[in-house]
Parts: structure tokens; C-alpha cells; sequence
């Protein structure tokens, strides 16, 4: 691979893709919102071209010079991942339909392969679905994503692009600011503060970002066409995740398993094939749960500059 473009290059997830193909020798060519987008984390990157876009004109970008012939087209943009917007029908609906107009631009620009960032979640919600244990209106960022993959996977078949997708489990890493649940908990444990949890019975898996994003890479070069793959690391109950972590970041705190109920979708893994990457790739993680937990911990103590 070459040559890769990336919508949502400056996200959390973004930024560590742009990261590991720059360190590969990939050019490539940065999507991002507007001229106001903090690119400080890609900036500066060897080989690497940032475009302001929105995406609801990411299909005016046909005759950008910077796009064409690239070897893969990365899409992780997507509003609403996080927060109430995940609830909002009209942000989810143009997600589906900007993910379709990113397909028809890689069609457009001669770009070979499409790669789709797809979510656990959207397992979650089919399992809530039949099992008619109802869904609440958050899930309306699973089913979108759902319908963006069945969709997109159409249109890419109609259009002879090469289509993969990457359904990504928990990443976590240095640089992520959203609320979930490493960095949450992190930041508590590191402040003092008291953590809560359900019981933790649920299986659970995290990947770190440099790690997931060697995998994406490794899915884009060698990986076979329709084809999903997992990516994600060993999947295990969610409680020995969470006192791994407390024993590496504050060794002294008391979590507190089981003072929140459990009411989400349990996953058996079975719905993944979690040695399809490494079979068709030769790809295996590096940085274990214990590494990725310390490295994440010291990031976030340097970045606070002592507030923590």
C-alpha cells in the first residue's frame, strides 16, 4: 500500500491510523471538517496531506488531485458516535448517507479498496432485537451503522470496489478525551475518586489504538474483499479487565463491582471470527492489556500537567 486516504483523520482513532501508515511509508491524504479542526495530532506527519471537508460534500472532492489512485479509502467519520447525538435519527440517517457518498468518491477516484469502520455495538442491537428485549433510542448509532454496512456493501459490489469491514471492539490508548470506560476510569482512579461498576460478569475485550490501527492497516493491504474482520484482542470478563487496571493505575483503590446494575446485551464472541485477521494478514497484537493500561495512565498524568 502506497497510498490511503482517511475520513475523521483527526479523531482519536484517526489520528493513530494516520500514525502507523505514515510510520509504514503510506502517503496519505487526511479528511477532516473545516479550517477550525484540531489537527494537532496529525500534523506535521511524514507523507501526510490534510483536506478540509465536510462530509456532506465529501463526493465534491472527485477531482482533488491529493485523492486519486490511492490503494485504500479508510472511513471512520461519523457523527454521533458518543453522547445524545447517538439518539438523533437525522445525524444517524446522513451518517449512512454521507458513508455511501464516501463509497461513490473512492469509486470515483480509482481507489481500490474501501475500508468500513464498523461497531461491536451494532451486535448488541441485533441481539436486543431478537431477543425482544427492546432497545433504547441510543441504539439508533448501532442500527445506523448496521444499515451503513449492508448498504455500502451493495454499492461497493454494483460499483467493483473492493469492500472491508473492520468491526472494532473497545479501543483505548493515549489521546482519547470521550467518556468511555478506560478513559473514565482512569482518570477517576488516578484523581481519587471512587469507581463504580456492574458486576462484570459480561464478557468484554479491548484493544489498544496503536495496535487496532496496525490491524486496520494490515486489513487494507492483505485482507480478502467482502470479508469482516474483528478487531479486538482476547476476549474475557469485564471484571478482570477492570481490577488489572485498578491494580496498574491506583493498586490501593476498592472498586466498586456490582453497585450498577447490568441491563445491556451480553455478547458470547461467537458472532466473531477473532482469528480471521491474524489467517488472512498474519496479524497479531503487540501491547498487552497491562502495557496499553500504564502507557494510557502516564499520558493522561502528563497531559493534565498536575491537575491530577
Amino acid at each position: 500500500m502506497k497510498k490511503a486516504i482517511v475520513t475523521g483523520a483527526n479523531g482519536f482513532f484517526g489520528t493513530a491510523l494516520c500514525r502507523e501508515l505514515s510510520q509504514q511509508g503510506v502517503e496519505v491524504t487526511a479528511l477532516v471538517r473545516s479550517d477550525d479542526s484540531d489537527v494537532s495530532g496529525i500534523k506535521g506527519l511524514k507523507g501526510l496531506k490534510i483536506i478540509c471537508c465536510d462530509m456532506s460534500k465529501v463526493y465534491s472532492l472527485t477531482d482533488c488531485k491529493d485523492c486519486e489512485n490511492a490503494d485504500a479509502f479508510f472511513h471512520f467519520a461519523w457523527e454521533g458516535s458518543a453522547g445524545v447525538l447517538r439518539g438523533d435519527e437525522n445525524v444517524q440517517i446522513d451518517n449512512i448517507k454521507y458513508t455511501m457518498d464516501a463509497l461513490k468518491l473512492c469509486k470515483a477516484i480509482n481507489c481500490k479498496r474501501f475500508v468500513f469502520a464498523a461497531s461491536i455495538m451494532e451486535f448488541e442491537i441485533m441481539a436486543a432485537v431478537e431477543s425482544n428485549t427492546g432497545a433504547g433510542i441510543n441504539n439508533l448509532y448501532s442500527a445506523a451503522k448496521l444499515s451503513a454496512d449492508y448498504m455500502t456493501r451493495i454499492l461497493a459490489q454494483s460499483l467493483g470496489v473492493d469492500y472491508i469491514r473492520c468491526i472494532i471492539s473497545n479501543i483505548y490508548g493515549p489521546g482519547e478525551k470521550s467518556p468511555r470506560l478506560i478513559n473514565t476510569s482512569i482518570r477517576k482512579l488516578l484523581a481519587g475518586e471512587h469507581c463504580a461498576f456492574s458486576p462484570g460478569e459480561q464478557l468484554y475485550d479491548f484493544i489498544y489504538a496503536d495496535d487496532a490501527a496496525a490491524a486496520f492497516a494490515a486489513a487494507a493491504k492483505t485482507g480478502k474483499t467482502n470479508t469482516t474482520y474483528y478487531i479486538g484482542s482476547s476476549p474475557r470478563p469485564l471484571k478482570e479487565y477492570l481490577l488489572k487496571m485498578r491494580d496498574i493505575v491506583a493498586p490501593d483503590a476498592e472498586i466498586g463491582l456490582g453497585e450498577i446494575n447490568f441491563s445491556g446485551v451480553s455478547l458470547t464472541y461467537k458472532e466473531f471470527d477473532t482469528n480471521a485477521l491474524k489467517k488472512d494478514t498474519g496479524f497479531e497484537n503487540k501491547i498487552s492489556f497491562e502495557e496499553g493500561i500504564k502507557r494510557t495512565a502516564e499520558w493522561i498524568k502528563e497531559t493534565e500537567n498536575g491537575r491530577i
